[in-house]
């Protein structure tokens, strides 16, 4: 070899040394971070991995204030080892659920924990006015953040709409937004990394990770707001289209010539299924005394049978659109989330019984309907996980 052939074959050497201690360190961290407390030991013993290599990999993680020793474990013969957990508060983020009458947001640790709360009505539409509430939302989040080694690492948000790669919103019917630049906005008002998903998607995600679909590999969450939409988990993964605008099943026409949507379409489902259905239809029967979603379900609670029957006419068209849902996709599971899984006592009876006479039998059989265990939070804390994620990749490939 002439000396630029050794320079290149070093080169690469270093470069494939380099590739296989990072991809060490992301095993290493992620055992910690599922089975923990764990010793070196049994690191070593869960990755394959040496203990030399562990014994490396774990000072660097120490070192950059990722995991934590946590004092002596069970013996097991010999010294006591020392037990190593995640450091969840390393570093904090920031998950957003833009409704279109509200926004919800969560500063959470490494875990996905919540540390901080915010929620608030959003009154009027117009991009500029949502931006600035969204900005004091976000500012206040951030400022309640404890001191940390990463500080805030990023920005989750789910948001009513079409979303692209680049982070805009490039359609929300229901606020009536085209086109706005969300993620380019909020990283030049803060300079941190933004992630942004349809709301569904987030929901989905945040059941997945952290409530009713934790280990289900084929689920779908059905987002029931003012409008509805679906993130669709099939093989544990988020499926998102060829284009990657999949889940606008709200959209989905269940009838033939029904009423018109903002979207364009007629007849969609959230027209006759979502909260804003509900709404209208309760302003139709004369029950205008009750003019939000929780004074409906107060008057519910109350007995008033009036309320309890437009529950359950809302209840059968929401089953109507999800039988379509099981009889398309096979899910293992669907998870019912968002404001109107609020409702639950009242609406689960006539969902279910719709669902049960709509699905085909083999479909049914082994399906389970069930309401989001995180409520209506599905979202904000499924958005704070994308933070999160974005930011581990980000450690695993420095």
């Amino acid at each position: 070899m002439n000396g630029t052939e050794d320079k290149l074959l070093a080169k690469k050497q270093t470069g494939d040394l380099a590739f296989i201690k990072k991809m060490n360190t992301s095993i290493v961290l992620d055992a910690v971070i599922k089975h923990a407390p764990l010793s070196r030991a049994q690191i070593s013993e869960r990755t394959g991995l040496n203990k030399a290599t562990v014994s490396s990999l774990v000072q660097d993680l120490l070192d950059g204030d990722l995991i934590t020793e946590t004092g002596p474990g069970e013996s097991s013969g010999g010294r006591k080892p020392v037990m190593l957990a995640f450091n969840a508060t390393a570093g904090y983020a920031v998950g957003i659920d833009l409704g279109v009458n509200y926004i919800r947001g969560v500063l959470a640790d490494l875990d996905g924990s919540a540390v901080a709360e915010q929620e608030l009505e959003l009154k009027r539409h117009e991009p500029e006015y949502a931006l600035s509430e969204l900005i004091s939302c976000i500012e206040r989040l951030i400022a309640a953040a404890p001191a940390s080694r990463y500080g805030v690492v990023g920005i989750g948000m789910g948001v009513p709409g079409i979303v692209n790669d680049s982070g805009d919103i490039l359609f929300a019917p229901n606020m009536e937004w085209r086109s706005v630049e969300l993620r380019r906005m909020l990283e030049e008002r803060f300079s941190i990394p933004v992630t942004i998903d349809n709301e569904a998607n987030a929901g989905a995600q945040g059941e997945q990770k952290y409530g009713a679909g934790r280990g289900i590999a084929h689920q779908i969450y059905v987002s029931v707001g003012i409008g509805i939409g679906t993130g669709i988990i099939l093989n544990k993964e988020l499926y998102k289209g060829a284009s990657g605008f999949s889940g606008e099943l709200g959209h989905l026409s269940i009838e033939y010539d029904g009423k018109p949507c903002r979207c364009g379409n007629r007849g969609c489902w959230e027209l006759y299924a979502s909260e804003n259905a509900l709404l209208t239809r309760a302003s139709e029967l004369g029950l205008g005394e009750y003019r939000s979603l929780s004074k409906l379900i107060q008057a519910a609670d109350a007995g008033d049978e009036r309320v309890r029957q437009l529950f359950r006419s809302i209840g059968v068209y929401l089953g109507t659109g999800i039988a379509n849902i099981i009889n398309v996709f096979n899910p293992d599971v669907v998870i019912i989330g968002n404001r109107m899984s609020r409702a639950k006592a009242w609406l689960e009876e006539a969902v279910r019984d719709e669902v049960s006479r709509r699905t085909l039998p083999y479909h049914r059989e082994r399906v389970r309907l069930t309401f989001a265990e995180l409520q209506d939070r599905s979202a904000v804390r499924g958005a704070a996980h994308y933070a999160i994620s974005r930011f581990f990749a980000r450690i695993k490939s420095m």
